[in-house]
């Protein structure tokens, strides 16, 4: 009998108020014909190395926006939309693309690598997104989303990898709901193996698609699939990626560290370079110290929050996500928490893989079947079977906040469920139909330019400017200060970081917590 009964009951309304979140959001920077911005991460945005609230992903035109931990929705998506307004006021005549899937691209090689200047962390940054080039190609690196970080006080690393386990069984609901990338322009799959149909020239889609980015098109990779993360406590996932970590992998030998003219290729020749290439719909994460890998603070204190990772941008918004997104979120980890959550098995895994590719790419299908257990299962029966047992989370949430807040983001949701139409991937096509003569690149531009108008549109005070500005010039001089603090020959530095020695657990130990797994 599932105990999220009990458990409900037993969350006290100050943990309940306790629960914090943070929002990353990634764009493009494109010109106003639909094409990649070229141009050097804006002077007027600081130091893309050392900012609190801006820098950038992989590339050089990907910008990432980031928010503070906030207490309420409200708050996170206020100041979201805040560093939204004085990055607008710094781009000129280019603007941040809307959609999750990429503008239309230069050839790989002349999609800019990010950039963080002369130091040694700048430059293990960039020497990090240059191997990310070599491996996957750098317009899978271009896709951009939103993640979503969360906490609850007095929560315990294992039962944070309990809602991890939930979170991987039920995603499928968040690509269904939220997923608004059914269609890509021609040029991502210039050139690649891919089972998107023409919908117009320079179009692609899937009819019954709802994220393609978070489909086979997306962050995959071969060597990757061989790395069956098991989520069943910190030990064995941290003694997994340490594997991943540390064991060379032949195809990323053969790339090597150096080119022959003496340039980096990678900061290592393992399957995974860093923590962060470990492609996940959602992670464990604990915020590090300077200079401490990210690995080792999990192991040394353990799970801080959760950062969720396959939600869409959505091109309706001026930023990206809704409030009732962002309570539905609240209410959906919760149950994620709460639920019964056995441990997971590499037959589970590959079915979850299947069931997110499957959501992913024919979400919208009637009668799509997923697999649950030995059977299968309607996902539309499955999806409303999960919204039924989230509604006392809701009311609980509501009881706690004195609002219909949480009620009403439940609802919403059911709405969507009941009619597929409503989904935003159906809504992007059937906009670029009747509005932009099927093409991607028409309806993205259309939308970005409306957003940015909005947003420049919407009070700014002088005095949020003030702050930003100084923030800005505020990341200039620690990004110089790093740089005129550092010692060591960057080879030396970088051998240190990727060092086995770093990441808290001996070679010795390895195998015997992944025989545990």
């Amino acid at each position: 009998m599932s105990q999220l009964p009990a458990r409900l009951a037993a969350l006290s309304a100050d943990r309940l108020k306790g629960m914090r979140r943070g929002i990353e959001k990634e764009s493009l920077r494109t010109l106003a014909d639909g094409g990649l911005a070229m141009t050097p991460h804006p002077q007027a945005l600081g130091s893309a190395l050392t900012h609190p609230n801006i820098t950038t992903d992989y590339s050089e035109a990907q910008l990432e926006l980031i928010t503070g931990v906030h207490a309420t929705p409200e708050a996170c998506l206020e100041e979201l939309t805040q560093v939204h307004q004085f990055t607008y006021r710094a781009l000129g005549d280019e603007q941040m693309w809307v959609s999750s899937m990429p503008c239309n691209l230069p050839a790989d090689e002349n999609i800019p690598i990010g950039r963080y200047g002369s130091s040694n962390v700048g430059r293990a940054k960039s020497v990090y997104r240059m191997g990310l080039a070599h491996r996957y190609g750098r317009r899978m690196q271009t896709i951009s989303g939103i993640h979503y970080n969360w906490s609850l006080p007095g929560v315990t690393s294992e039962e944070y990898f309990a809602l991890i386990r939930n979170f991987r069984r039920h995603a499928f609901l968040l690509l269904y709901l939220f997923g608004a990338s059914p269609a890509v322009c021609s040029s991502f799959v210039a050139g690649r193996q891919h089972s998107l149909e023409k919908l117009a020239e320079g179009t692609m889609y899937m009819p019954y698609g709802t994220s393609l980015r978070m489909g086979r098109l997306g962050y995959q990779s071969e060597a990757q699939a061989s790395l069956a993360v098991s989520y069943n406590g910190l030990e064995g996932y941290a003694a997994s990626l340490q594997e991943a970590l540390t064991r060379p992998y032949p195809a990323y030998e053969a790339i090597g560290i150096m080119n022959p003219g003496g340039e980096y290729n990678q900061l290592a020749t393992s399957l995974l370079q860093i923590e962060n290439e470990f492609y996940g719909t959602i992670r464990p994460k604990r915020v590090i110290q300077s200079g401490e890998r990210p690995l080792h603070a999990l192991r040394d204190r353990g799970v801080e929050y959760v950062e969720v990772r396959l939600l869409d941008l959505n091109p309706f918004v001026p930023i990206g996500i809704t409030l009732p997104t962002v309570r539905f979120l609240d209410i959906f980890l919760l149950h994620c928490l709460l639920q019964d959550s056995p441990n997971d098995t590499p037959a589970e895994i590959a079915a979850l893989g299947r069931n997110q590719h499957k959501t992913a790419a024919f979400g919208r299908q009637p009668g799509l079947m997923l697999e649950r257990g030995n059977r299968e299962v309607p996902l539309v029966e499955w999806a409303a079977e999960l919204l039924d047992a989230c509604a006392p989370i809701a009311a609980m949430l509501d009881a706690t906040h004195g609002s219909t807040d949480y009620g009403d983001a439940l609802r919403s949701a059911r709405a969507l469920l009941q009619g597929p139409e409503l989904l935003p991937s159906a809504r992007v096509l059937a906009v670029m139909e009747a509005e932009h003569g099927q093409s991607h690149i028409a309806f993205t531009r259309a939308q970005s330019k409306q957003t940015k108008s909005k947003l420049l549109a919407l009070p700014f005070p002088a005095a949020l400017q003030t702050k930003f500005e100084e923030l800005s010039a505020t990341s200039v001089r620690e990004q110089k200060a790093i740089e005129a603090a550092d010692t060591l020959p960057f080879e030396v530095w970088r051998q240190q970081y990727v060092s086995p020695d770093r990441l808290g657990m001996t070679r010795a130990a390895i195998a015997p917590a992944l025989a545990a797994v």
